[in-house]
């Protein structure tokens, strides 16, 4: 009988385990092939709407915002590229955008291995790139880099 206990024990410990390692925002990626060997991937955590409004209240207008959920969203590239007119050196980086009604301002920041909503301050920004905002024609529930 006590076997039987121990056993349900650990069976009820392992259930609960696995039910919360999954995220509600599951990890992503994206990746483009620049050609001769240079590449650029980003990863993050693919947040859902839920129903709810993202920007300009979960997310607020003119505030940095980590750009997806969980760990720091992060953009690695193979070789030295241009973005947006700024030369972005090969290496690894931590993006984090900075949202408003009108337009947006992608930031590109030296600090990596940030957790969350961690800003690491505008000193270690490589550069604060403007980004035109345009209306999708309908709500997208999965945030998503592309």
């Amino acid at each position: 009988m006590q076997k039987r206990i121990a056993l349900l024990a650990l069976f009820a410990f392992a259930a609960a385990t696995a039910c919360s390692a999954q995220r509600p925002s599951p990890a992503a990626s994206a990746s483009c092939d620049l050609g001769a060997g240079k590449t650029v991937k980003t990863d993050y955590s693919s947040p859902r709407m839920k129903g709810r409004k993202i920007y300009g209240d979960l997310v607020p207008f003119g505030q940095v915002w980590r750009t997806g959920a969980n760990e720091a969203t992060t953009f690695v590239t193979s070789a030295d590229i241009v973005v947006g007119g700024t030369n972005v050196p090969a290496g690894k980086y931590t993006i984090f955008t900075v949202p408003n009604a009108d337009k947006w301002s992608l930031v590109i920041s030296k600090g990596t291995g940030e957790w969350g909503t961690q800003y690491p301050g505008q000193d270690k920004d490589l550069a604060r790139i403007d980004m035109k905002v345009s209306k999708l024609p309908s709500p997208v529930e999965n945030f998503t880099i592309s």
